[in-house]
């Protein structure tokens, strides 16, 4: 498919709302539109305790950049983000979805995702830049993708590079929701857009004990050098929290386990972990006496890997086969005909009628009409 549009040089500066004023009178105005394109941009790469920085909105001859750390009350735009009579437009929800409600508890009403539409369409590439470019010629400048948006003064550059995260929401659902239409694949665009509003993914938890386990390669370590680890991930995480840094721009996994095989008795042997010159001269002493001290017992392993029964599994695996040759045949991922999760209810619960599928997250009504007679009989072992 071509542009379906120029690309505009020159674009009117976007308003960045950092007033009570300003932004009550843009609340008032996105409460009167049909659509709004909606963006987020959060400081997970430099903090530990990541919060959101930036809400962006674009309305046809608008854009707006919320400022979250200077507003004290976002509370407003609660109405906004619930209601059902205002389409919200995001690209890649899923995310954003989780921080606006475990930064503000705000609700998601009516949804549109360009880059599930464009899943669900097959488009190859899915990435908004990718779509910027092939459909309308705009080439942002991907150098501010690691921008981060939790520094004041915000750098108007990067001001500029937030704002297209968003400005070309808009025409692009209206392009997407014509080709979901002409190949008749918007209802199945609704019942996920339904899923993604509906079932909002919790964070993830930074429990030490709970992400010590997810350390690639602890399941090499002895018991001495696990216990060790477990020393050195205690004390990163609490250098982090005091810090207000991501854990691995304190010192990174493979440090730490390499740290855990060496089990270093001085401060000399943290050069031989490959620890630099910095890290050394910032926190050998600390890292040291973390080491020193006694010792906290072995958190218990997460018991995720139980297996199933054998015909959970047995249903379970051909769904996956079945969902993976369907996928095939539409050009699409396997994801985008129903996620796992739907495959995991139905290999645990087989239904027993087309109703029954109706319970299942993710499945309506158009999903149980076409799906529905294979999904049964693939439940019951026919």
């Amino acid at each position: 498919m071509t542009s379906v549009n120029q690309p505009e040089t020159t674009l009117p500066p976007p308003q960045l709302v950092e007033t009570p004023a300003a932004f009550e009178q843009m609340v008032n105005r996105l409460l009167q539109e049909p659509s709004v394109a909606v963006d987020t941009e959060s400081n997970s790469l430099y903090a530990y305790h990541e919060r959101v920085c930036l809400i962006q909105f674009s309305i046809p001859g608008e854009d707006y950049l919320v400022d979250p750390l200077v507003l004290q009350d976002l509370r407003p735009l609660a109405p906004f983000f619930a209601s059902e009579e205002i389409e919200k437009i995001f690209h890649g929800s899923d995310y954003d979805l989780i921080v606006l409600q475990r930064d503000y508890q705000f609700t998601c009403g009516k949804l549109f995702d360009t880059m599930w539409a464009a899943r669900t369409l097959g488009w190859p590439q899915v990435g908004l830049g990718n779509i910027l470019e092939n459909y309308f010629g705009v080439h942002p400048d991907k150098k501010f993708q690691p921008y981060n948006c939790g520094r004041r003064p915000l750098n108007l550059e990067a001001v500029t590079y937030a704002r297209t995260d968003t400005h070309y929401l808009l025409p692009l659902r209206d392009l997407q929701r014509n080709a979901l239409k002409e190949q008749g694949r918007w209802e199945e665009a609704q019942e996920i857009f339904t899923y993604l509003r509906e079932h909002v993914s919790q964070p993830s938890l930074l429990d030490p004990e709970v992400t010590f386990w997810r350390i690639k390669g602890i399941q090499e370590l002895h018991d001495q050098e696990k216990t060790t680890l477990y020393q050195l991930h205690l004390w990163r995480e609490e250098m982090a929290q005091r810090l207000n840094r991501p854990t691995m721009k304190v010192i990174g996994n493979r440090q730490l386990l390499t740290l855990a095989h060496v089990q270093p008795r001085t401060k000399r042997d943290l050069a031989t972990a490959g620890l630099t010159k910095h890290q050394i001269e910032k926190f050998g002493d600390s890292i040291m006496h973390a080491l020193r001290t006694k010792h906290h017992p072995l958190p218990t392993p997460q018991n995720d890997n139980k297996r199933p029964p054998d015909e959970v599994m047995d249903r379970y695996q051909a769904l996956r086969a079945w969902r993976k040759e369907v996928a095939a045949f539409r050009g699409v991922d396997s994801d985008v005909i129903l996620p796992n999760a739907a495959l995991w209810t139905l290999a645990w619960h087989p239904p027993a009628t087309l109703d029954d599928l109706l319970s299942v997250p993710s499945i309506g009504p158009w999903r149980e009409k076409t799906y529905g007679p294979d999904l049964l009989a693939l439940t019951s072992g026919k």
